[in-house]
């Protein structure tokens, strides 16, 4: 049978077993749509990052003899629909039979069981064979819990797959090293020169202009610095095993103006378009640490994988088993708009100044900047989550709905009530001067609360915990803050309030 094989953009594993053999009555097919680039206003690298790497997924296909429908964004042919796309190929290529990989966004995920409904040729949906656990298993690992913690799930997939175990006990003694993984960096150790790679988007570029697709961010010069490929994916991997790995753990959460990514591996978006595997990922850096572990304490490499094998599968996991109610979750009930400096980074607060900045500039901001300061303001301001949600999917060149909506509507903003996060991740300015340097130079004083110079973090952070008593006041992570409010002045109080809700009304004059 004459059959059709969709891919999708985040699907780009040229290792899939469907790649093993060639057909010449197999077709398979990618597109490059507005359907996708305008559901929100994304980064232009991001946009830019995501055909580059599908084309050159293309290309490595037909290399391999394998036979490909490839829709540019601007081709004649294309419908700028996913599923009229479909219909058009089946009509010219006179398809029998469509097969398509597990699609890991809800959204697109409906779209295609829906069109498989209405088609007249058989179907089929497969793996995308990339994770290391499928959709429902921690559905099925949680069933009957009152609580999906995370830490519980982490320590069973080390168990499970035999990772930093020693028999049935983890590697070390310890079985998470966090508390080891919140040093600041004050400009030593050194941080090599980082592995960027030139790929040629200038055609991309042009196209994306010409076709009036809406985006955010920069993006100054015609070459794309990450990964489009599997081969680019492992030497990024290569790299951060060599020059990062011994030093990650240690300064995962520290932030500085001087660096925009210190010893972070910017590997996620290769791996969350698939181009390299959660697998390859945890078994380089596990064979590296073997045999240099003179040179790397366990610590660095337990910080890293507990992103990968723990958080992430983890993430994926809560998105299965609470979709689609979970994308309309305000618990809080936040109703604010987003502050418009989100969109250019022109705010006196140096902290949200920089990490807003570097955003805009690479489409990348390491996952504290993106909890403690942009979604740490983001909630003090008791911003809707939807609004957050919208500019996180956009701005970041590795977000896709399944890990950007947990992070951001659960663990950053909390509006999922407390599913994925036991407490919510707020703070004053003094977390944002321990882990930084931003409030060195900044307009601010981190130490004064309702003063004009006063950083704003601090009266928000009062003023958040007492609107929001009715939710948070019995949870038993935010006794001891509940209890140091309690102690405050009523005239105080009122003061920190009057100068919270001031900022609130008044967020881009500051």
């Amino acid at each position: 049978m004459r059959t059709l094989r969709l891919i999708l953009g985040d699907q780009l594993n040229i290792k899939h077993s469907w790649f093993k053999t060639t057909n010449t009555k197999v077709q398979y097919c990618l597109f490059e749509m507005r359907q996708e680039t305008d559901y929100v206003t994304h980064h232009i690298q991001k946009i830019v990052g995501f055909f580059a790497a599908m084309r050159q997924f293309a290309a490595d296909l037909e290399a391999a003899g394998h036979h490909v429908i490839y829709f540019k964004i601007d081709d004649v042919r294309n419908t700028q629909s996913l599923t009229d796309n479909l219909a058009l190929c089946f009509k010219t290529q006179n398809i029998e039979c469509f097969e398509y990989m597990h699609p890991d966004e809800y959204r697109l995920d409906t779209m295609l069981q829906t069109f498989c409904d209405t088609i007249k040729h058989p179907s089929k949906a497969y793996s995308t064979e990339h994770f290391y656990t499928e959709r429902d298993d921690l559905n099925t690992f949680f069933k009957g819990k009152k609580q999906y913690l995370m830490e519980n799930f982490y320590r069973d997939m080390r168990k499970t797959h035999g990772i930093l175990m020693v028999g049935n006990q983890p590697e070390g003694g310890t079985w998470n090293y966090d508390k080891s993984n919140r040093n600041t960096w004050k400009g030593t150790p050194d941080i090599p020169s980082y592995i960027y790679f030139k790929n040629d988007i200038s055609e991309i570029k042009t196209a994306v202009t010409s076709t009036s697709i809406k985006t955010i961010g920069t993006l100054h010069t015609d070459t794309l610095e990450y990964p489009i490929s599997r081969a680019q994916g492992l030497d990024q991997l290569k790299y951060f095993c060599e020059h990062l790995l011994m030093h990650f753990g240690d300064y995962q959460d520290a932030m500085h103006t001087d660096e925009v990514y210190l010893f972070h591996s910017r590997l996620s978006f290769a791996i969350n378009l698939k181009l390299i595997s959660p697998k390859d990922v945890v078994s380089t850096v596990l064979n590296y640490y073997r045999k240099h572990g003179a040179a790397i304490a366990i610590s660095q490499v337990e910080g890293f994988i507990r992103q990968i094998i723990g958080w992430r599968e983890y993430m994926r996991g809560m998105y299965w088993a609470f979709m689609p109610e979970y994308k309309t979750l305000n618990t809080l009930d936040n109703t604010n708009a987003l502050a418009d400096f989100f969109w250019t980074g022109k705010t006196k607060m140096n902290c949200l100044k920089n990490a807003i900045t570097n955003s805009l500039d690479n489409g990348y901001a390491h996952h504290i900047q993106r909890l403690m300061i942009t979604g740490n303001y983001a909630l003090l301001t008791q911003t809707h989550p939807d609004a957050v949600d919208a500019w996180y999917l956009g701005i970041y060149v590795d977000a896709l709905e399944w890990v950007q909506l947990t992070n951001t509507r659960g663990m950053s903003q909390f509006a999922d009530g407390g599913k994925i996060a036991t407490k919510p991740y707020v703070s004053s300015g003094s977390y944002i001067h321990k882990m930084s340097n931003y409030c060195s130079n900044c307009h601010y004083n981190q130490k004064k609360k309702t003063e004009e110079d006063a950083c704003p973090f601090n009266s928000l952070y009062w003023n958040f915990l007492d609107e929001k008593r009715a939710h948070l006041g019995r949870n038993f992570r935010m006794r001891m803050m509940y209890s140091l409010l309690d102690k405050m002045q009523p005239e105080d109080l009122q003061q920190i309030k009057k100068r919270a809700q001031h900022i609130i009304a008044h967020q881009d004059e500051y």
